[in-house]
């Protein structure tokens, strides 16, 4: 397996967590009262909007040659990281509600 193989796969387990926290997310939003489910349904939908964009940037990556791989890295871990952070961040206001 090389290095680009291996990331990829890496990518799709942490997608994979990502959108069973999400899936969590709209488990705990079909419970909330009715004035606030509509605000968490938005921001479900922003969060799944994210994680679209990181699988177009992975599956742009598979595509890509080596060379050009290396480039969508960089980009992929910056969009991965700011799709966790906002998972985590609609748990911490599904708490506090």
């Amino acid at each position: 397996m090389d290095k680009d193989q291996a990331y990829r796969e890496k990518i799709d387990a942490q997608l994979k967590i990502l959108s069973a926290r999400i899936d969590e997310l709209k488990a705990m939003a079909q419970k909330a009262k009715a004035d606030v489910k509509i605000e968490y349904m938005e921001g479900l939908e922003a969060l799944e909007a994210n994680q679209k964009k990181v699988k177009k940037k992975l599956e742009d990556m598979k595509k890509a040659g080596k060379a050009a791989g290396k480039d969508l890295k960089e980009g992929i871990d910056m969009s991965l990281f700011d799709l966790k952070k906002a998972v985590e961040s609609a748990f911490e206001r599904f708490k506090q509600q």
